[in-house]
């Protein structure tokens, strides 16, 4: 791994980490913190794919994915302490669901951004993350919220996700954490709207010293 590649992985391994304890606070009623920071993972992705090549962004996200999941194993031996309860700063179920969920999303943004990189500048990055991040969303808040998956945590207590409500407070019932995972995709296929502007202007920076 080359040193150039080093705030890479080190941006990636603070944003797995970050999101994984942001994502089991709310805000306000359909969404968590985890929403707004995750998505950054997309965009350091396509960047280090852009920049230095498909082999560099894989190798990056590899080291990047085994560095998040060491702090996060970590994170679930630290116990908080809120509202009466002491709880794990990061639960074994969403490591789990984190970990897989962005290993699987985040390769496929790399395979498919570079089957476009020849094309528009922004198509790579934008599709490649519409893709991935809708995997994410359906592995992580699944295997992290599911009653289905109840027996990979039995001591964690996730009953408050199961709680049957319209879904986004106006569609039809379904558990909360379905209404959780929908807003957040829309969160993610807002900023990747957005993120291709920074997109834009680091690459355009990193480039020329790179030729």
């Amino acid at each position: 791994m080359k040193k150039i590649h080093l705030p890479g992985i080190l941006a990636m391994a603070a944003i797995v980490v970050a999101s994984n304890i942001l994502v089991q606070f709310l805000f306000g009623q359909w969404l968590t913190w985890g929403a707004f920071t995750y998505p950054l993972a997309f965009l350091v992705t396509d960047v280090m794919n852009r920049v230095y090549g498909v082999s560099a962004a894989r190798r990056v996200v590899f080291v990047g994915f085994i560095v998040g999941v060491i702090c996060s194993l970590i994170g679930t031996q630290i116990m908080l302490q809120g509202d009466g309860y002491t709880y794990p700063a990061v639960t074994l179920r969403i490591a789990l669901g984190s970990g897989l969920g962005f290993l699987t999303a985040q390769l496929l943004d790399v395979g498919i951004f570079d089957r476009l990189r020849q094309g528009a500048w922004w198509r790579a990055p934008l599709a490649s993350t519409l893709v991935g991040s809708s995997v994410d969303t359906v592995i992580f808040f699944t295997l992290a919220f599911s009653g289905a998956f109840t027996f990979l945590e039995p001591g964690n207590d996730v009953s408050w996700a199961g709680e049957m409500l319209p879904l986004l407070g106006a569609g039809p019932v379904a558990p909360l954490w379905v209404s959780l995972g929908v807003a957040d995709w829309m969160v993610k296929l807002s900023l990747a709207l957005l993120a291709l502007v920074p997109f834009r202007i680091i690459v355009g920076y990193l480039v020329p010293r790179t030729t």
